[in-house]
């Protein structure tokens, strides 16, 4: 008689399956009610760094809000105004029970309080053995290199990492980077670095003759040129608190 072999039945994979995932978060925080003066601080923003906002996932931090402020806060009205300025708002943190529970009900996840948030190793109790510890992620650096004069006119962002140009950047034209910018050659239109709030973000140019330059928010036009040992010579600028520092490249 014939012997019949029988594979088993191929395992069918789920249809669906939970893992745990990071997700990199912009927060905005907020400390104010008035919806119009955050519309209008959200156009300034937008203004100045036209990409800024791309449907980016956005953390909601309404833990700088006094109790009056929280009382008279409309949280579905500023969600419509962040989703019109191409803000997409999936988490909500603070700002007590009540606007938690509106959130909620927007569709926004609880976000744990700041003090929560999980502890960097450093942190760790001193008994846990170094050896055990995970490796700490590197991330990938991320350069966006322009080999191309830029013309008035023209708008360039490094979305997440540095700026590079190895050639002008024209009065009128615009280079926008999340970190540093670097331009080996006269930079004489607007450079905006940090454009999402990195405050140790810095700028280079071998031959400074800017229309504006701002790090993190904090900016300044030139309709006053700079001093002669910085106009058109090589020169940084970098943030000290609030205020923009525009010295010389020391070349040694």
């Amino acid at each position: 008689m014939a012997v019949t072999h029988r594979h088993p039945p191929a395992a069918v994979p789920p249809l669906i399956e939970l893992k745990s995932a990071v997700l990199t978060l912009t927060a905005l925080t907020v400390r104010a009610a008035d919806l119009s003066a955050l519309s209008a601080e959200l156009d300034a923003q937008s203004a100045e760094a036209p990409g800024l906002f791309d449907h980016d996932p956005l953390l909601l931090d309404l833990a700088g809000l006094d109790a009056d402020e929280a009382l008279q806060l409309d949280l579905a009205a500023l969600v419509a105004l962040l989703r019109h300025h191409r803000l997409l708002p999936i988490a909500c943190r603070g700002g007590g029970e009540a606007l938690q529970a509106q959130a909620r009900e927007l569709g926004l996840a609880e976000a744990p309080p700041e003090s929560a948030m999980p502890r960097a190793a450093a942190e760790l109790p001193a008994e846990i053995p170094a050896a055990v510890l995970p490796p700490e992620p590197v991330a990938a650096a991320s350069t966006l290199v322009i080999d191309r004069p830029l013309r008035s006119g023209q708008r360039v962002y490094a979305r997440g990492g540095d700026l590079v140009v190895l050639a002008v950047v024209s009065h009128g034209a615009e280079v926008i980077a999340d970190g540093s910018i670097h331009v080996y050659a006269p930079l004489r239109g607007r450079a905006i670095a940090g454009a999402r709030g990195d405050a140790g973000a810095r700028i280079f140019s071998t031959c400074l003759e800017p229309q504006l330059i701002s790090i993190a928010g904090t900016w300044r036009t030139f309709e006053t040129p700079l001093t002669a040992d910085l106009q058109g010579r090589p020169a940084q600028v970098r943030l000290d608190g609030e205020r923009l520092i525009v010295e010389p490249l020391k070349q040694r």
